[in-house]
C-alpha cells in the first residue's frame, strides 16, 4: 500500500508563506491527476488546486496566490502558498489519481495542519 508522506505546513503570519510537499512511499504509475484539498473545521473538504495533463486548475478564492507543481521525476507534488490569509487556515490534503485496472484508484495523504494567525 503506498502511502502520501505530506509536510511543510504549519503557523504562519498573514501575507506569510509556505511551500507543502507530498511524497509518496514508492512509485507510482500511470498517474493522472495530483490535486490538493483542504478542510477547515466545520466545512467540507474542497479542491484547492489539481494538475491534469499539464494544465493546472485552482480554486477562486487561492488564484493568483497558489501554484501547484511536479516533480515528475520523484512523483511529488507541491503546493507554494502566498499571500496567505487567516480564512487559508485549514488542514491540507494531497491526492493523487492513477490509472488502473478496471477503476482508476486514488491515494490520500495524512493531511498537514496550515494555520495563518498573527
Amino acid at each position: 500500500q503506498v502511502q502520501l508522506v505530506e509536510s511543510g505546513g504549519g503557523l504562519v503570519q498573514p501575507g506569510g508563506s509556505l511551500r507543502l510537499s507530498c511524497a509518496p512511499s514508492r512509485s507510482i504509475f500511470n498517474i493522472y491527476n495530483m490535486a490538493w484539498y483542504r478542510q477547515a473545521p466545520g466545512k467540507q473538504r474542497e479542491m484547492v488546486a489539481t494538475m491534469s495533463g499539464g494544465s493546472s486548475n485552482y480554486a477562486d478564492s487561492v488564484k493568483g496566490r497558489f501554484t501547484i507543481s511536479r516533480d515528475t521525476a520523484k512523483n511529488t507534488v507541491y503546493l507554494q502558498m502566498n499571500s496567505l490569509q487567516p480564512e487559508d487556515t485549514a488542514v491540507y490534503y494531497c491526492n493523487i489519481r492513477y490509472l488502473k485496472v478496471p477503476t482508476p484508484g486514488e491515494y490520500w495523504g495524512q493531511g498537514t495542519q496550515v494555520t495563518v494567525s498573527s
